[in-house]
């Protein structure tokens, strides 16, 4: 796997790159390549919708200079902003075994054990795609793309204490759902690139066995 730090980057370039990525995966040109990055503040809707769960004007969204995206990815509602850690496989799950339903719980599994790493005790929610500290604090979002089997967006880690961009939605359309990050769990702020780190470790280990299984085809 390729594994490519993109810093702090646009959302429109980071999913121009995405696409990019994708059709040399596609092509075999590439190997799964998994991005990791920040996002300066944006707020995103999924295919499932989401603007309904927008709790601000979006003139208040252009005069704070919060872009407001609609994106292709699953899910409903949430947000991007520096000190969240984002990941996007570009990951070819055709006959990968288990399916779409492995890479969610591989995915999931990577955020567990980094948050393990920092002291952070988290589970997954039935139901719910992502990761939570308890049944309403959510540390992180998940919501993906498939093009041919082949995967793009991903999941999104709080690791800064800020999140206070979360006040402006209905976190992924979930009432009752508040965020959480990796610092305010750890009681100590952990810096981004010391998790981006720990979650390639983690991610690596978790798709370690990638090999596919030619007699079984991923379920949706």
């Amino acid at each position: 796997m390729n594994i490519v730090d993109l810093g702090l980057i646009g959302y429109d370039e980071a999913e121009a790159m995405q696409l990019e990525t994708l059709s040399s995966v596609l092509s075999d040109e590439k190997p799964n390549t998994l991005f990791i990055l920040e996002h300066p503040k944006v707020i995103t809707l999924g295919r499932q919708g989401g603007a309904e769960n927008l709790l601000v004007d979006e003139n208040l969204l252009r005069n704070e200079s919060i872009e407001l995206v609609q994106t292709t990815r699953g899910g409903n509602i949430t947000c991007h902003f520096p000190g969240q850690l984002v990941a996007y496989p570009i990951w070819r799950v055709e006959k990968r075994p288990g399916g779409m339903k492995k890479f969610f719980h591989d995915m999931e599994e990577a955020v567990i054990n980094t948050c393990a790493h920092f002291g952070v005790t988290t589970q997954r929610r039935p139901g719910h795609p992502g990761v939570w500290v308890d049944e309403a604090r959510k540390i992180c979002s998940m919501g993906i793309g498939v093009r041919r089997w082949v995967t793009y967006h991903g999941l999104a880690l709080n690791v800064g204490r800020d999140v206070s961009l979360f006040n402006k939605i209905t976190l992924c359309g979930i009432q009752g759902a508040t965020p959480t990050s990796l610092s305010q769990e750890a009681g100590r702020d952990i810096e981004i690139e010391e998790a981006k780190h720990v979650f390639a470790q983690e991610f690596r280990k978790a798709f370690a066995d990638s090999a596919v299984a030619s007699d079984q085809a991923p379920q949706e």
